[in-house]
């Protein structure tokens, strides 16, 4: 058992019967009354997000897991198939279980959360950012780059993104996992 002073980010918490990863907490003591902690949690079932506040000392199941490196192979469907690095060992999860699945490019690593009790993935951890090929790009028009304007744009696994204006096709851009924002052109 774990008190809410052991609460962290990416912590795995059992909760009103179902497994919970703490997206987001902040540690509140206010002038008057007694300390809490105020959670963001993410089902790790189901993928819903849930907003909870602890109160001070307050116990928490936590739940064991392990994170392993694997590598993205393949989707089919709603499928996605993955091969563990070091054991070659290949498992199949559901899209929902991913945060961001339309960022994920073949060959791509990710860490799996696995629990150690059931040896059932719980979630996938993306890198903080991808670095994607833009196959699809509204032309940019002169005289419009100078303001922050923005166009989508698709990128090779499918996903839309909004970008500048200054954006074209072939240009590869790094974009944040987490937001699924533009973060940069990169140069080759």
């Amino acid at each position: 058992m774990a008190s809410t002073s052991d609460i962290k980010n990416g912590l795995c918490i059992k909760f009103n019967n179902d497994i919970y990863k703490i997206v987001e907490f902040l540690h509140v003591k206010p002038g008057k009354g007694p300390a809490f902690v105020r959670t963001k949690l993410r089902s790790l079932t189901n993928g819903r997000v849930l907003d909870n506040t602890f109160s001070a000392g307050h116990k928490i199941e936590e739940v064991r897991v392990e994170n392993h490196k694997f590598q993205f192979l393949y989707p089919e469907g709603e499928e996605f198939h993955f091969m563990n690095t070091e054991t070659f060992e290949q498992i199949t999860l559901n899209k929902n279980i991913l945060d961001s699945p339309g960022l994920l490019k073949e060959g791509e690593n990710v860490m799996i959360s696995i629990n150690t009790e059931t040896d059932l993935p719980l979630s996938v951890d993306m890198p903080a950012s991808v670095v994607l090929e833009v196959t699809y790009a509204e032309p940019g028009i002169k005289g419009n780059t100078a303001t922050n304007a923005t166009k989508s744009a698709t990128v090779e696994t499918g996903a839309t993104v909004n970008v500048p204006l200054f954006i074209n096709e072939g240009d590869k851009i790094k974009i944040d996992t987490t937001s699924g924002n533009y973060m940069e052109r990169v140069k080759e």
